[in-house]
């Protein structure tokens, strides 16, 4: 692993590149956690995808999120989708390099062996793209994931290696998104014909930006906020929902029930499965630096806290809350927490149809998803450095290389050039989880 100031290089190492050939699509796995423990090329599943045509599709969605720079593009962005097994279905992720575009396929209802669960990165290269694309027809498709004599073709023993860049924003926001998703609400459901209809009508253009507002059991697009409207921000994004339109069944948009983002989650309702995207506030900004989360991260339990759920997790479908309370002996407020954290690492994902979290482990340099919250470890180093005086009256001051910023602790403002930009639109800045972290340490340790 070569590791720079702001990304790594991940390398990818496959048995063989993936196939699809005669009604078998053999998925190539690299790297990453099973129930077994650490796997080199773990194998998960081998079985029937009994709508091959839809399947296809979604998996070349999120491949297509996984190479596109929504955001000032440009070509050499090559990324492979992330796969999760948990036994009762197959979760497929990727992110977008830009950052601002998250994709998530659901395949549910697994008709075959489930044979570990765990997550790994798939490859997904040219040629079997060009295959999923001819895909069609109702015939079932085998899926074998993970190397398997009937399903991965290797050359005399070939090994397929890819070496690509994954810089710390990408990372972060990968993992970020499930958290910021986590206080998201279902605001609006269409039937199939209705869901074409309201998505055929969005203006293609890659930055332009309109409300979804309920009507009837319809949607309408409006240039303006309206009441119960949810935004979508640069609806050219939602372009690699429409090669899916022709198997739609459903359409379900999620946002915040306060109205406090522009962000949004678009469901796409499949034959035996269910495809997300998730998109940020704005076209050119990604999900990496929302801070929504970071009061969370800053108490003084949440890392421990975080280590007792996480070695409670188990690959589930579902994480219940009640019963990781009920093991880990934590109220569950500080469960909550520790999942945030959790979620900030990328241990834990979160699905908006099931309203709930689920466990995966991002095949990633553990080193490197360790330092996702930057401005977090600059406040505990602050705090750490004597830099913070508690004043009277719920204030203090933070004394900076920058100068003496004066901050008010419980509404979050500061004097610093990051709070007069954002005033708390994402989250608060290091100066106020600084002086947070102070006034949470015993009075005595103040002396």
């Amino acid at each position: 692993m070569v590791r720079g100031m702001t990304q790594a290089v991940q390398a990818y190492s496959y048995a063989g590149s993936s196939t699809l050939a005669g009604g078998r699509l053999g998925l190539s796995t690299s790297g990453g956690t099973a129930l077994s423990g650490p796997q080199t090329h773990p194998r998960f599943f081998s079985g029937l995808l009994t709508h091959a045509a839809p399947a296809a599709a979604g998996l070349l969605a999120v491949a297509d999120v996984a190479l596109t720079r929504y955001h000032k593009p440009r070509p050499g962005w090559t990324r492979d989708p992330v796969v999760t097994c948990d036994g009762e279905r197959l979760r497929f992720e990727s992110f977008s390099a830009c950052g601002g575009v998250y994709a998530r396929l659901d395949v549910t209802g697994l008709d075959g062996d489930v044979l570990d669960r765990g997550t790994t990165n798939v490859d997904v290269n040219g040629p079997l793209r060009e295959s999923l694309a001819r895909v069609g027809g109702s015939d079932p498709l085998h899926l074998g994931v993970g190397p398997d004599d009937l399903t991965v073709t290797t050359l005399d023993g070939a090994v397929v290696e890819k070496k690509v860049p994954l810089p710390s924003r990408w990372l972060r926001g990968f993992a970020e998104v499930q958290v910021i998703a986590a206080g998201w609400d279902l605001r609006a459901e269409l039937a199939g014909p209705h869901a074409v209809r309201f998505l055929r009508s969005l203006p293609r253009g890659a930055r332009a930006t309109v409300w979804a507002v309920p009507a009837g059991r319809d949607l309408r697009v409006s240039t303006s906020p309206a009441p119960g409207g949810v935004c979508l921000s640069g609806a050219g994004r939602v372009a690699t929902l429409m090669p899916l339109l022709r198997f739609a069944k459903a359409l379900r948009v999620y946002g915040p029930a306060d109205g406090s983002s522009t962000a949004s989650a678009w469901e796409v309702e499949l034959p035996g499965m269910r495809y997300t995207l998730a998109l940020s506030p704005e076209p050119w900004r990604g999900f990496s630096g929302e801070g929504a989360v970071l009061d969370d991260l800053a108490t003084d339990e949440a890392a421990g806290d975080a280590d007792v759920v996480g070695m409670l997790l188990n690959f589930e479908p579902t994480v219940e809350l009640g019963l990781l309370a009920d093991r880990s002996g934590l109220p569950l407020d500080r469960v909550r927490a520790a999942l945030t954290q959790l979620g900030t690492a990328g241990r834990v994902g979160y699905d908006l149809h099931d309203a709930g979290h689920f466990h995966r482990e991002l095949p990633y340099d553990k080193e490197q998803v360790a330092e996702l919250n930057p401005r977090l470890t600059a406040a505990r180093a602050l705090a750490e450095s004597g830099a913070v005086r508690l004043l009277s009256g719920d204030e203090a001051e933070v004394t900076t290389r920058g100068g003496v910023r004066r901050v008010r602790i419980a509404e979050g403002a500061c004097t610093c050039p990051w709070w007069f930009d954002h005033r708390g639109s994402r989250g608060p800045c290091k100066h106020v989880l600084a002086a947070r972290v102070r006034a949470r340490t015993p009075a005595e340790a103040t002396l």
